[in-house]
């Protein structure tokens, strides 16, 4: 028998103060669905429906083609959302399970564990539980004299001894999916809000069907998110979570809780991220490395024994033993070669250098490649945009640059070439030249007077 996933992520998120969807919304700098989809990713479910409604685009260019999607042209509901997937879903048979778009923190092993309860416990239906001391807002599991679930009530629709039940629906299902499709055209708008309501199912298949629940102790694993301080919250949970699996597996974090680390990044062991650093995206850090302290890397490849300090790395690969920073900005696909340095107040942007290459202070250089043994002294910079078009510059090795030269591409320099300091250089430099482009100097003395006032005579008359 085959699982399947309905994931429901059509709606606005109103409370989230955002024009995007609110599924859509960065969790440490990657939208919560995808947190969703890449646990059922791993999880043992064979196929994934997800239901997109408002600005449906922005959801399937997260998600692309790795997913079906339904969409529900109307908010009616969780009910009418479900009933929305028929198209994917009716005559299948195996086992579905619902999820939240809304929440992130629901991991595979939570997937996984559910699935083989409701298996093992031969349920039709299996209703995901949790404990609140504050439910406000939850709907109520009630259950008869025997413990046996009996029907979910909405929050604003419960009594006030109901109110008092701590136990909740976190919107999780695990269904046989024929029975899921059937008892969905039962339910009822419910008249107070309009809607159709998926929580129905549990008071429609409960006289016929096995119904039971699972109740999960952590709590905090199915919050949904619905406002900008419940985001705080589940990047707190995941900052936690992600930290100390990185540090049992021997990495050394310098005051975890000001370190924030994404959900896909990967280290080594022997690895140490000092005080304030954010690291996020497909970012991937070596043995031996630093990184750190006030530093931010997103999509970056840090190879091994590389120190980065006070820096930002973005789409980009340091190779091994470089030192970077402090205050250096490498992005837009820089490589960077092996035993550089690229020191303090340097940006490099869609360049490669090669070994032993060094910018220590003040540089540019952009849309360049750069040999080996090259050094940009302080100032120099690689003139890329003439106000339309980027254009490339081709530096040799051993080249040595000097202070304050412009480099205007498209331009190739040669191995071996010296460029004088205070250079602006607009054709190409054969191999082995000294390159001087500058005016020769003219001093003419006694000419500041002309420029320079006179000083006030500020002294009193006695």
């Amino acid at each position: 028998m085959r699982n399947y996933a309905i994931v429901l992520a059509a709606g606005k998120g109103t409370r989230m103060k955002t024009e995007l969807p609110k599924c859509a919304f960065p969790i440490l700098k990657k939208p919560m669905i995808e947190y969703i989809h890449e646990n059922i990713e791993k999880s043992t479910i064979d196929e994934t429906v997800v239901v997109v409604g408002y600005q449906k685009e922005i959801i399937q260019d997260i998600l692309k083609d790795r997913v079906k999607y339904s969409i529900q042209h109307d908010q009616l509901g969780t009910g009418h959302a479900v009933k929305a997937t028929k198209e994917h879903l009716l005559d299948k048979e195996g086992t579905t399970i619902v999820l939240l778009g809304d929440m992130p923190l629901v991991n595979h092993k939570v997937i996984d564990k559910v699935m083989t309860y409701h298996r093992d416990s031969d349920n039709d239906l299996t209703v995901v539980t949790t404990d609140y001391d504050n439910p406000k807002g939850y709907g109520r599991i009630i259950r008869d004299d025997n413990n046996i679930i009996q029907a979910i009530v909405e929050h604003n629709d419960c009594t006030k001894e109901q109110k008092r039940i701590k136990e909740v629906n976190t919107g999780i299902y695990i269904v046989d999916n024929k029975l899921l499709f059937e008892a969905v055209e039962k339910i009822q708008v419910n008249e107070r809000k309009g809607e159709y309501y998926l929580t129905d199912i549990v008071s429609i298949m409960q006289p016929d069907y096995r119904v039971g629940a699972f109740k999960l102790w952590d709590s905090d694993r199915v919050m949904g998110v619905n406002t900008l301080y419940s985001v705080s919250i589940a990047e707190r949970y995941l900052r936690d979570e992600i930290n100390k699996e990185h540090m049992l597996n021997g990495v050394n974090f310098i005051n975890p809780e000001t370190i924030t680390v994404g959900h896909n990044v990967k280290f080594d062991s022997n690895v140490t991220i000092y005080p304030n650093t954010t690291i996020t995206g497909n970012s991937e850090i070596m043995s031996g490395s630093q990184i750190g302290p006030n530093t931010e890397l997103h999509n970056a490849t840090i190879h091994h024994n590389v120190m980065v300090k006070h820096s930002y790395i973005y789409d980009s690969e340091v190779l091994s033993d470089t030192t970077v920073g402090p205050f250096a900005h490498i992005r837009n696909g820089a490589k960077i070669g092996p035993s550089n340095r690229i020191g303090n107040f340097v940006e490099i942007k869609n360049s490669t250098t090669g070994e032993d290459t060094k910018a220590s202070h003040l540089a540019y250089i952009g849309d360049a490649e750069t040999g080996s043994g090259v050094n940009f002294g302080c100032g120099s910079i690689t003139v890329n945009y003439d106000g339309v078009t980027k254009h490339k510059t081709k530096i040799g090795d051993d080249v040595f640059i000097g202070c304050n030269t412009n480099l205007v591409a498209p331009l190739e320099v040669g191995d071996r070439v010296f460029i004088a300091a205070g250079s602006t250089v607009t054709k190409n430099v054969p191999t082995g030249a000294l390159a001087i482009a500058r005016n020769r100097q003219i001093n003419k003395e006694d000419y500041s007077k002309n420029y320079i006032r006179p000083k006030k005579d500020n002294s009193v008359d006695k």
